[in-house]
């Protein structure tokens, strides 16, 4: 009787048109303002349990097209400058790549970029299966939908209450979702703002969406929410949100132990993962220019080796084999990053043919006689990883050696590192790529995002709307009202146009939103995908951009200062004319 009740109610919403949606999700636009200019406006009705809203949502673009004469790659006789906005490469901070010894790759969404609207939809509905199999779910999640697209990167789950939150830099919450309710200011801020806790939103309360291998748990831990607060009977007694999202990250876990996801995958690659014509040409150049290249996936070497197949040779099924090793110097498998940049792990030496692993020391011990233990102090005694040869020429198709678990230490001993300035590291995950190893390495770091992509195919069509916002800002001390009417329509307007739920990736309301914060503060690099590198010079030295503070940025010295763009906003607005725009 509750299954069918529950059925019924998951059906009463009935399809929306196009602009039917775009005017239904209005009441979610208006988050994105800043939060504490405007309150928010909300909508007393509400979709069933368990569904999203339909969304205009920012896409996942797939990489670049293959090479050709509109849009070659870098090489010494072809400079592909004058590049399209979502194929740069942006800096951070200055990185002279010719001071660089070895480059390094994770696999999973930075060399493959899988489908979102395949992978994460197979994702989604073995995760579902896994709750109403082994946690005793109720059978009538299988009738919910999955909008692969609603979900962003940078969000912050508060598990404990069932919220998905936007975080500003500054730790300060703009928007706030309970199931798909969206907050009102009062209730935000009286949670998040006016409490006498301190929010460093952390383990164990809060989960951080910080790669879009969890958006798919994310969507569906907003759904059991909504669910489970409309009819608590249909769930295990005394399932708290907090149960919730531990049952959700348990089944997706199983998910990739039992190896149904990557079975999945495995028999067919293409519809799963994007190719790339241009990795085998970026690859080939960083080689050629004399650095070492490594691979560190967490993957173990069976999935790894399905993956790279498919993305450098294009072989699958029976035809896979290890042709594509000989474009790496390094490949370390079942690496378990973040623990993989910290801590010390015994090194196998994977047969490729077999799978078998050998262990690397010849079986004898680790830890010399007279010795109770390995000294701290000396990172590579006590390695078993084969040891660097100074000169040594790889010969034409050689491959290189597989390796699973270890450490940074014995990866350094391999490529005859000296110090982890002298290592790029190129990654999607902001914390198990990225953050890690910069902090505890010094490795440079490259982030790859391809949602910027997007990102940046809508700005470069709406140049002149940050514009008005700033000058409608600068406007607000002496035309409040006015700033008002007009900030509310914009400020809408454009964050829709990037996702109608969410917003901006890297904003939120005026300020960097957290997610933007971390890319800036630990990736020395950041592009949309992997093989926009290939447009540059394997020897590119990357420039930061200057740093202004406000007093700089507003001197009334400063070419564009606020006086002059005000005096110039003026003029435009008693013109005719659209200048902005």
């Amino acid at each position: 009787m509750k299954l069918a009740a529950s059925a019924l109610l998951l059906q009463r919403i009935p399809r929306l048109s196009y602009c039917q949606r775009q005017a239904s999700s209005t009441r979610v636009h208006c988050m994105h303002m800043s939060a504490r200019d405007q309150d928010v406006k909300e909508d007393s009705t509400h979709v069933q349990p368990g569904t999203a809203p339909v969304v205009r949502t920012s896409l996942i673009p797939p990489p670049p097209p293959p090479p050709s004469p509109e849009l070659p790659g870098w090489s010494p006789d072809v400079w592909a400058s004058s590049l399209d906005p979502t194929r740069r490469v942006f800096c951070n901070r200055s990185l002279n790549m010719a001071s660089i010894k070895a480059i390094g790759f994770d696999m999973d969404y930075t060399l493959a970029q899988y489908r979102p609207e395949s992978f994460e939809v197979l994702a989604y509905e073995l995760t579902v299966e896994k709750l109403i199999e082994e946690f005793d779910y109720p059978a009538v999640l299988k009738d919910l939908e999955f909008d692969w697209q609603y979900m962003m990167r940078g969000l912050v789950i508060d598990k404990v209450r069932g919220n998905i939150l936007k975080v500003d830099r500054h730790k300060y919450v703009k928007l706030a979702i309970h199931g798909f309710r969206v907050l009102s200011r009062q209730e935000r801020l009286d949670t998040y703002a006016h409490s006498q806790a301190t929010f460093e939103f952390d383990e164990p309360d809060y989960a951080l969406i910080d790669t879009l291998f969890s958006l798919a748990e994310a969507h569906l831990f907003m759904q059991l929410v909504d669910l489970h607060d409309a009819q608590p009977d249909l769930f295990p007694k005394e399932k708290s949100n907090a149960d919730l999202y531990r049952d959700t990250r348990a089944a997706v876990d199983m998910c990739h132990r039992d190896g149904s996801l990557k079975n999945a995958v495995a028999k067919d690659p293409a519809k799963y993962i994007h190719e790339d014509g241009r990795l085998l040409q970026l690859l080939k150049s960083l080689r050629a220019s004399g650095r070492g290249l490594f691979l560190a996936t967490n993957s173990l070497w069976d999935y790894t080796n399905v993956v790279m197949n498919f993305l450098l040779t294009g072989r699958t099924g029976s035809d896979r084999n290890t042709d594509w090793l000989q474009y790496f110097d390094i490949v370390i498998t079942g690496c378990a990053k973040p623990a993989f940049f910290t801590g010390r792990r015994p090194l196998y030496e994977v047969m490729t043919e077999s799978g078998f692993l050998r262990n690397t020391d010849g079986g004898t011990a680790m830890i010399p006689i007279g010795e109770a233990d390995l000294p701290k102090n000396l990172p590579s005694f006590g390695s078993s990883a084969p040891h660097f040869v100074p000169g040594r020429v790889r010969e034409q198709g050689e491959r290189a050696r597989v390796f699973q678990g270890g450490s940074t230490w014995d990866l350094h001993k391999m490529l005859g590192i000296d110090s982890g300035n002298q290592v790029v590291y190129v990654g999607d995950h902001i914390y198990g790529d990225i953050l890690r190893s910069k902090k505890q390495l010094g490795w440079r770091t490259v982030l790859v995002f391809p949602e910027l992509a997007a990102e940046l195919d809508i700005l470069s069509h709406n140049t002149g709307v940050t514009r008005k916002l700033r000058h409608l800002r600068l406007q607000r001390d002496v035309l409040e009202d006015q700033i008002q009417r007009l900030n509310w329509a914009l400020m809408n307007d454009h964050h829709a146009r990037f996702h109608s739920a969410w917003g901006q990736l890297l904003k939120t309301g005026y300020q960097n939103s957290r997610f933007a914060h971390q890319v800036e503060r630990f990736a020395c690099l950041y592009t949309s995908h992997v093989s926009n590198l290939s447009f540059y010079s394997p020897d590119k030295s990357y420039r930061g951009r200057m740093d202004f503070m406000a007093h700089e940025e507003d001197a009334p010295f400063r070419s564009g200062s606020p006086s002059a763009e005000l005096s110039d906003f003026s003029k435009c607005a008693d013109s005719e004319e659209q200048p902005l725009d």
